[in-house]
C-alpha cells in the first residue's frame, strides 16, 4: 500500500525502487505531474527494525565488495567493483562495476552464492553513476549534486560553458567524475533569455548617447552590458540598451555569434 502521508525533508522512509524495496531520504517536494512513475513510490516511514536492518546489508555489501575485488584480481578480471547492495528484503543484490571492455563475470557469482541466497544482477556504471554511488565533495566544497538529489543526469554541454561565458579550462568545469558539471545545466535557460536581450559577440554596435561604434568583444549576461572596443582604440563597458546596430548591419542577417 503507498504512503499517502508527506513526509519532512530528512526523514527516512522506504520506497519501492526500480529495483525492489529501499530505505531513502526525503530531500524535498516531488516534482513533475506522477514522480512515482519515473523514481518509484514511498512505502511508509522506516522504522527502528528498518534502519538497524537497512545498515546491517550495507555493512554486507561493503564487506562483499571488497571480497569481490580480491577475487576480480586473483582472476586477472580488469574490472572495477564499485558497489554491493542489497534490496530490503534482500531479495536482489546488484553489483555494480566498471570495466573498460566486454568481460565475463559469471565466475563471482559462485563468491557470493556462499554469504547470499539473493538473486544477484550485474550493472555496468559509468564515471557519473561511480561518483554518485561513491560520493565526493564538489568545486563548491559541498556534497556533489548527483550523491545528494539527482535523480538522473541530464545532458550536458560544453555550449552550456560558453552561454555563461566561462573559460573553456576542463579542469574548471569538470567534476570529480571527469565529466562536464552537472551544475552547468542548472541556470542554461536562464542565460539564454538574458542573451536574447544583448547584441551578438562581434557585431559593430554604436551608442545612442555618444555616437562611438565598435565591435562587442565581450558579453555580461548577468549585468546586461557588454565590452565595446571602439574604433577609437578604447574597451568600455556600456549598457546593452544604450546601444544600437551599426548602420552597415542594420539591414543584413548574421547568423548570431558564438556567446
Amino acid at each position: 500500500m503507498l504512503s499517502e502521508v508527506a513526509h519532512a525533508v530528512d526523514t527516512r522512509v522506504v520506497v519501492q525502487g526500480k529495483r525492489g524495496p529501499e530505505v531513502a531520504t526525503v530531500r524535498g517536494e516531488a516534482a513533475g505531474p506522477d514522480p512515482q512513475a519515473r523514481y518509484g513510490s514511498v512505502l511508509r516511514a522506516a522504522t527502528a527494525d528498518d534502519l538497524t536492518h537497512w545498515d546491517a546489508l550495507h555493512r554486507q555489501g561493503e564487506d562483499l565488495k571488497w571480497l569481490l575485488r580480491a577475487r576480480a584480481r586473483e582472476r586477472g578480471l580488469p574490472v572495477k567493483i564499485v558497489a554491493v547492495e542489497f534490496t530490503l528484503d534482500e531479495s536482489l543484490v546488484t553489483v555494480s562495476y566498471s570495466a573498460d571492455e566486454r568481460i565475463e563475470l559469471g565466475g563471482l557469482i559462485s563468491e557470493l552464492r556462499a554469504h547470499t541466497r539473493a538473486r544477484v544482477n550485474f550493472a555496468a556504471v559509468g564515471p557519473r553513476e561511480q561518483a554518485q554511488m561513491i560520493g565526493t565533495l564538489g568545486a563548491c566544497g559541498r556534497e556533489n549534486c548527483s550523491s545528494n538529489h539527482l535523480q538522473e543526469f541530464a545532458p550536458v554541454s560544453i555550449r552550456m560553458a560558453r552561454d555563461q561565458q566561462l573559460p573553456l579550462n576542463p579542469e574548471k568545469l569538470s567534476g570529480p567524475c571527469g565529466r562536464l558539471l552537472c551544475c552547468l545545466q542548472y541556470e542554461h535557460t536562464q542565460y539564454l533569455d538574458l542573451l536574447a536581450d544583448l547584441p551578438r559577440k562581434n557585431a559593430r554596435v554604436c551608442h545612442t548617447e555618444s555616437g562611438a561604434c565598435g565591435k562587442v568583444v565581450k558579453l555580461n549576461p548577468l549585468a546586461g552590458t557588454v565590452d565595446v572596443h571602439t574604433e577609437g582604440g578604447m574597451l568600455t563597458g556600456v549598457p546593452a540598451a544604450q546601444l544600437t546596430r551599426a548602420p552597415e548591419q542594420a539591414g543584413g542577417k548574421s547568423k548570431r555569434a558564438e556567446p
